[in-house]
């Protein structure tokens, strides 16, 4: 199976995730990091997230639960005290109403991240352990399989925003690589704080080495900006972003990366069809429509398929052969995978290059 597979951009996308789960980072030691796809903030969607982490807070976060913790319950659980302690004496004033405080201690305690009881009509708490800022860094890499001289125009607009808010610590931009040294569209439009990436058949080369961006410090959110032009006199519209605003998003998306994945797109396609299945590619699983004879993607692989043909039914009865069906096995497979970023141990891989189906 050919790597990285032309068939279409999500086909790449999925490669780059794999590789990146493997082989992270592209040259030096390998790195405790998670994957995820399709994750963003603010109208702006990054294809491939890694997050990088620190093992031992890691391992704390892990504590919580595999769901999310959004900005809320992120609140409670970094400031519940180690004693009970009367929950608004305990926790600095959230700039919104208490009332919504009290839902994500309730919340809070129903998943066993934090405990409460109530005491002379009053909510104290107690905490289990303290959120952790188990976040190291950021990297949000574009992908782009195709890039000509119009493509990167196209992606300059998103890659400067990337840029000037700094939020995620490195930007990259993975494309097919060429028989060229280094593609002339690429340096014409691309920022040069943008890493440059290419995927072939000996496996994944650094063309361009990004700036390491100011995650600490104010950004600015690009909403914006004029067309060009010599009559176009329009302002551009933008907004900053403040550190702890950066923050609050930075974890916002780590969260979500840590729940989803980037395995979640078999929810999304018909992996019960006949004509589904999983074939081994370079750095593991990938999906294939014996149909297409290729790789499909979530809007193709639909009940509307023309080609959509259901599981037998007695591979929905009885358990067969395990649990159900080829499609449930599918499922089955993709969430056990998807279920060892959870775990710090299986976050560095000890043999870069190898397959890990």
């Amino acid at each position: 199976m050919s790597f990285p597979p032309g068939d279409s951009e999500f086909a790449f996308e999925l490669a780059s995730c794999a590789w990146a789960e493997q082989e992270w980072p592209p040259t030096g030691e390998p790195t405790p990091a998670i994957v995820a796809r399709q994750l963003g903030w603010q109208q702006r969607r990054w294809d491939t997230i890694v997050i990088e982490v620190d093992p031992g807070a890691f391992e704390t976060r892990a504590a919580f639960g595999p769901e999310r913790l959004n900005s809320d319950l992120r609140h409670v659980l970094q400031h519940a005290p180690e004693s009970w302690t009367y929950y608004r004496e305990a926790l600095p004033h959230p700039g919104y109403p208490w009332r919504y405080v009290r839902e994500s201690i309730h919340e809070a305690t129903a998943r066993d991240a934090l405990e409460s009881r109530k005491r002379g009509g009053q909510i104290e708490i107690r905490r289990v352990e303290k959120y952790p800022d188990w976040v190291d860094r950021i990297i949000a890499i574009e992908n782009k399989p195709d890039l000509d001289a119009s493509a990167a125009r196209r992606l300059t607009d998103q890659l400067e925003r990337d840029v000037a808010a700094g939020i995620a610590d490195e930007v990259w931009l993975a494309t097919t690589g060429t028989d060229s040294r280094v593609e002339p569209a690429l340096l014409e439009r691309i920022p040069s704080e943008v890493g440059i990436l290419t995927l072939g058949p000996e496996g994944v080369d650094v063309r361009w080495r990004p700036r390491t961006l100011d995650t600490e410090q104010a950004g600015i959110d690009i909403l914006d900006r004029s067309e060009g032009g010599s009559h176009d006199q329009s302002a551009a519209q933008f907004e900053v972003l403040s550190r702890a605003a950066k923050s609050e998003k930075r974890y916002d998306i780590a969260e979500r990366a840590y729940e989803r994945g980037w395995r979640h797109y078999v929810e999304s396609m018909r992996p019960d069809c006949a004509h589904f299945d999983l074939t081994v590619g370079r750095y593991g699983y990938r999906p294939t429509c014996t149909a297409f004879d290729r790789t499909q993607t979530p809007r193709e692989c639909r009940g509307s398929c023309p080609h959509f043909q259901p599981e037998p039914p007695q591979h929905r009865q009885g358990g067969w052969p395990i649990e159900g069906g080829p499609g449930q096995t599918v499922k089955r497979i993709l969430r056990e995978r998807s279920a060892r970023r959870h775990s710090v141990s299986s976050t560095v891989t000890s043999d870069r290059g190898t397959a890990s189906r």
